[in-house]
């Protein structure tokens, strides 16, 4: 006799963030993935040339040599905006990425409280209100809990599109929008007013609050209870808020420029000071220093805003499905078993 077994997708908690691939190659060797030589190619080949130019006339037309000295004092002035630049760039990242975080944590333990509190149901199955005991759930309250719980999800993958500027269609349904996630979470007859000028996000967590209010209407939740699911709301209110602050405020254009300028008059100035020592040497010399620079300013353009899809950007996709998948596993398991963990 043969036995057929189901097969199930293995995964874990945490999956879709965690890498599983071992590196093929040495993270010293990469150029591609990861790595912003693409961005930084042109003003170091840029000042390579220039270097060429420089060794060149230097060797046929006359001296173009610059004494060293002065390069100490531009080293500083590099150095230090650099610093400026990079860390900043990565407390934007590091924060967005907390924020990210807290967002997640509210939406998990508003998700264990809303079905923990409505997770008791009459023994005869009846729909009638009066034939439950304070504290007990219809069949209607129950698809109402369901469907809170899908909204909630919902805001997750709300909140990480409008930090991408991904917006549902306005006027229309988000469940009729081009994002799948939205469509398999919100039900149809929730509709954007994206339009209108309100984000979905807070919309959605109007809905929430309001859950919470008709849960304490119910019996579910008393009223220091309901003060803490509200903070909850408020919490993930607040760390959207705060991760929109960090998307619609750049770092100033002014030092941005400057930081631009400085580069370049350091990576001109290089191979006057370098050309009568290194000769012909000097254009691996100034192209490693300029690759070395511009690196450094590349990868704080790149964590600036830390939301996108770019490879070093923090991986929204992955934590809010990680996110996603426990919420629904509770869902699931409060949905088809009574006798078990919500009792």
């Amino acid at each position: 006799m043969v036995r057929h077994h189901r097969r199930t997708a293995s995964t874990h908690p945490s999956f879709n963030v965690t890498r599983t691939k071992p590196r093929r190659w040495p993270l010293v060797l990469r150029f591609i993935k990861g790595a912003i030589h693409g961005a930084i190619f042109v003003p170091v080949f840029l000042h390579a040339t220039f270097t060429a130019l420089i060794v060149y006339l230097d060797s046929t037309v006359g001296e173009f040599g610059l004494p060293s000295s002065i390069i100490p004092s531009l080293s500083i002035v590099v150095g230090l905006m650099l610093v400026f630049r990079n860390g900043t760039s990565y407390d934007r990242f590091w924060t967005g990425r907390n924020l990210l975080n807290e967002c997640c944590t509210a939406v998990r333990c508003l998700t264990r409280s809303f079905l923990v509190s409505s997770s008791r149901v009459s023994l005869d199955g009846s729909a009638a209100g009066d034939l439950f005991a304070p504290g007990e759930s219809t069949r209607a309250e129950r698809a109402d809990t369901e469907r809170i719980i899908r909204v909630l999800v919902a805001s997750l993958h709300a909140i990480k599109h409008n930090l991408r500027g991904e917006y549902a269609l306005s006027g229309t349904s988000p469940a009729a929008s081009s994002h799948p996630e939205l469509a398999a979470l919100l039900p149809a007859d929730i509709y954007a007013h994206e339009d209108r000028g309100l984000g979905l996000p807070l919309q959605l967590l109007v809905l929430v609050e309001a859950y919470v209010r008709r849960g304490v209407a119910r019996g579910w939740f008393h009223g220091p209870q309901a003060s803490q699911l509200s903070v909850q709301v408020n919490a993930l209110t607040a760390a959207y808020g705060r991760m929109e602050a960090i998307r619609t405020t750049p770092i100033p254009v002014a030092h941005l420029i400057h930081m631009k300028q400085v580069l370049a008059l350091y990576g001109c100035v290089l191979p006057f000071s370098l050309v009568d020592e290194f000769g012909w040497w000097s254009i691996l010399i100034v192209a490693i220093i300029a690759f070395t620079l511009y690196g450094i300013d590349g990868i704080g353009e790149q964590l600036e805003d830390p939301f996108g899809y770019d490879k070093n950007d923090i991986k929204m996709d992955g934590i809010v499905e990680d996110a996603n998948v426990e919420c629904l596993v509770l869902l699931d398991e409060w949905k088809r078993d009574q006798a078990g963990m919500f009792q």
